[in-house]
């Protein structure tokens, strides 16, 4: 069976990882065995260190969500994205808990980077990571 993993562009890979393992929960990916560094990995396909660029690799340490590879790119995003990230945190709760629970997860994410796009009252948060991409809180 296939298994998702997503990729997201940013003009500060680190940044970007730092607010998406802060969200998720997520750690950092170890290089691919034997490798002891993601640079000796590069080499190992010829990859010069100079052309590698930056990036950050995040794994859900449960191992049920998708994994993330963040690669830096010398461009900021400039067009809204094509896929968005919703994250669930009060699927099952009663509708006043759910909307503490969002509220509560929208000023953790807020502390972390995150901004604030568009609040739907009662029912969902919209927000932006430190790169711009959208995401919703529900």
């Amino acid at each position: 069976m296939p298994r998702l993993d997503l990729t997201l562009d940013a003009v500060d890979a680190a940044r970007l990882a730092a607010f998406w393992k802060t969200a998720l929960g997520y750690e950092d990916e170890p290089p691919p065995a034997p490798f002891a560094t993601r640079a000796e990995w590069a080499a190992s396909y010829g990859i010069p260190e100079d052309e590698m660029g930056g990036g950050a690799w995040l794994q859900d340490p449960e191992g049920r969500g998708p994994r993330f590879s963040i690669l830096e790119v010398p461009e900021p995003k400039a067009a809204k994205n094509r896929l968005h990230l919703d994250l669930r945190v009060s699927a099952s709760a009663p509708a006043a808990e759910r909307w503490a629970t969002i509220t509560a997860e929208v000023a953790r994410l807020t502390a972390a980077g995150g901004s604030t796009l568009a609040v739907f009252e009662g029912h969902h948060v919209v927000m932006a990571d430190p790169e711009g991409n959208e995401f919703c809180v529900a």
